[in-house]
C-alpha cells in the first residue's frame, strides 16, 4: 500500500470529521515567488493535503494580474492572494466574478528598500543610536530632500510596487503620506495612481525589483521577502523600514477562491483549509523551530528560488537593514499567532479605506457599505468550521482560535499616530492627510467636496 494512501486511510478511519470526502481532490493553485507562499508549500510538502485527500499541483505565477485572471478563469482553482485583490473583485475591478478568501495567509513579511545613491542622500537626515547605526523606524520625512533635490534636477523619483491592489501599494502610500509626501492619486479616466504625485509608483513583478533598481529605473520599492534581503545582499539597496514598523502585525496575503466554487465544494473548500491551517501552526510552532526548514523547501527552485540564507535572513527571526545591521525582528514573519489565519473584516475594511483614500473608490460610500463588502468577500465562517473540525480531531486547539469574535480587531495605531478601527471607517478615513476623504471627490486633478 501507498505510503501517502495508507496515511490518508489511518487519518479517516481515526477521525470521522475528516471522512466529509472532497468533491474534488485534483486541484491546481497558483501563486508568486514570494516567501509568504510558505503555508502552500509546507502543506503540499509535509503531506497535509494529502492526508485530507486532496492532490494538490502549486504553479508559480509571472504577476499578480496573470494570477487573479488564472482564478477568474479557472484554469487555477485558488490561489495565494493580495488581500485587496478579492475585493477588488468584489466592487467590480476587472471581473464580474465573485473570489473570496476563508484563509489569512500571513502577517508582515514586507519592506521599503531604496537605491545605495538615495540612501546615501537620506542618512544624514536619520537620525542615530549611540553606537553609530541609523535610528528606526526611518519615517519618509528623510526621503523628502531627497525627492525635492530629484524635482531639481528636473529627474522624477520612480518606486515600485507590486500591484496597483497591493498591500504594498498602499503600505508605501501610508509610508510616504506619513512623511508629507504625496504618492499620487487615481482617478476613472486616469488609472496611473501619479495624479498629484511628489513620488510616482509604478509596478514591478516582485523578483525582478532589485535588477530594475540596479538598472536605474526606479529608486526604490516595497516588496515582500525575500527580493529586500536580496538587494542588501548584493550591495545594491538599505531597507529603510519594514511593515511591521508601520503597522504591528498587519495583513498580508489570504487565500482565495472563487465564490461559486466554495458554493459547490463546501468539502473541498473545509479540506483546503484545514490543510493550511495546519501548515501554518507548524510555522510557527515552537518558537518558529521549523523556520530554517521552511527557509530550505522554499529555496528549491519549483517555489522561490532563492538562496536559503537570504530567505532565511527575516524568515528565522532576524532582518538585516544594510551590510551588517542585522536586527531582532522576532514577529516579521507571523503565519499562525496572534490569530494570524482568521479573516478578519477590520483587515478588509483597511483596505477599502485605502482605495477611497487614493481613488481607486472615486464616490464617497458610506460605513454600512464597507462592512457589507468585507462581509461578503471575507469568510470567516468557513474558517471557523474548518478549525471546528480540527479541533473535534484532536489536530488542533480550541484556545488556538477566536471563536466568538465579531471579526473586527480591536483599534491600532499606525506609524502616523492615527488609530485606526474598522468599525468606523469613515471616520478613520477623514483623519488621514493627504489623500481623498469620506466627502470630497477629485475632478479635473483637483480634490473637491462631494
Amino acid at each position: 500500500m501507498p505510503r501517502r494512501f495508507a496515511a490518508l486511510l489511518a487519518l479517516v478511519l481515526s477521525h470521522p470529521a475528516a471522512a466529509q470526502e472532497p468533491e474534488l481532490a485534483e486541484l491546481t493553485f497558483g501563486f508568486i515567488k514570494l516567501t509568504d507562499m510558505v503555508p502552500l508549500a509546507i502543506a503540499l510538502e509535509r503531506g497535509y493535503f494529502a492526508e485530507e485527500g486532496l492532490e494538490i499541483t502549486l504553479e508559480a505565477q509571472a504577476n499578480w494580474r496573470v494570477l487573479r485572471d488564472g482564478v477568474l478563469s479557472g484554469t487555477l482553482q485558488g490561489a495565494q492572494m493580495l488581500a485587496a485583490q478579492p475585493l477588488a473583485a468584489g466592487i467590480g475591478y476587472g471581473s464580474e466574478a465573485q473570489i473570496v478568501t476563508p484563509f489569512s495567509m500571513d502577517l508582515n513579511g514586507n519592506g521599503i528598500t531604496v537605491s545605495t545613491e538615495v540612501w546615501e542622500r537620506m542618512r544624514p537626515h536619520v537620525p542615530s543610536l549611540p553606537d553609530g547605526r541609523p535610528q528606526h523606524p526611518i519615517g519618509a520625512e528623510a526621503l523628502a530632500p531627497v525627492v525635492q533635490a530629484f524635482r531639481a534636477q528636473g529627474r522624477r523619483f520612480e518606486m515600485g510596487m507590486v500591484y496597483p491592489f497591493s498591500t504594498h501599494n498602499y503600505e508605501l502610500r501610508y509610508w510616504l503620506a506619513a512623511g508629507g509626501l504625496h504618492p499620487g492619486l487615481y482617478a476613472p479616466e486616469d488609472p496611473s495612481g501619479q495624479i498629484g504625485a511628489d513620488v510616482f509608483l509604478s509596478v514591478t513583478p516582485p523578483p525582478q525589483m532589485p535588477a530594475t533598481m540596479a538598472a536605474g529605473a526606479i529608486h526604490g520599492y516595497c516588496v515582500g521577502e525575500p527580493w529586500n534581503q536580496a538587494a542588501v545582499q548584493r550591495g545594491i539597496g538599505v531597507s529603510v523600514i519594514t511593515d511591521y514598523e508601520i503597522w504591528p502585525n498587519n495583513p498580508e496575503k489570504v487565500f482565495a477562491l472563487r465564490a461559486d466554487f466554495v458554493e459547490a465544494y463546501p468539502n473541498t473548500t473545509r479540506a483546503i483549509v484545514r490543510a493550511l491551517i495546519r501548515a501554518a501552526m507548524w510555522l510557527d510552532a515552537d518558537d518558529n523551530a521549523n523556520r530554517a526548514e521552511a527557509a530550505e523547501i522554499l529555496s528549491r527552485p519549483a517555489y522561490v528560488g532563492a538562496e536559503a540564507g537570504i530567505i532565511a535572513a527575516s524568515m528565522t527571526g532576524t532582518f538585516e537593514y544594510e551590510p551588517g545591521d542585522v536586527r531582532a525582528v522576532p514577529d516579521f514573519n507571523v503565519f499562525f499567532r496572534y490569530d494570524a489565519t482568521y479573516p478578519y473584516y477590520s483587515d478588509a475594511i483597511w483596505y477599502l479605506t485605502q482605495m477611497r483614500r487614493w481613488g481607486q473608490i472615486a464616490e464617497a460610500r458610506d460605513d454600512t457599505w464597507y462592512h457589507e463588502v468585507a462581509a461578503r468577500v471575507y469568510r470567516p465562517d468557513i474558517y471557523l468550521d474548518a478549525a471546528q473540525s480540527l479541533i473535534d480531531d484532536g489536530l488542533a486547539a480550541a484556545a488556538d482560535f477566536p471563536f466568538g469574535s465579531d471579526g473586527y480587531r480591536e483599534p491600532v495605531t499606525l506609524l502616523d499616530g492615527i488609530p485606526y478601527d474598522g468599525r468606523s471607517p469613515n471616520a478613520y478615513i477623514d483623519r488621514l492627510p493627504l489623500g481623498l476623504t469620506g466627502t470630497t471627490r477629485l475632478i479635473n486633478g483637483e480634490v473637491v467636496p462631494e
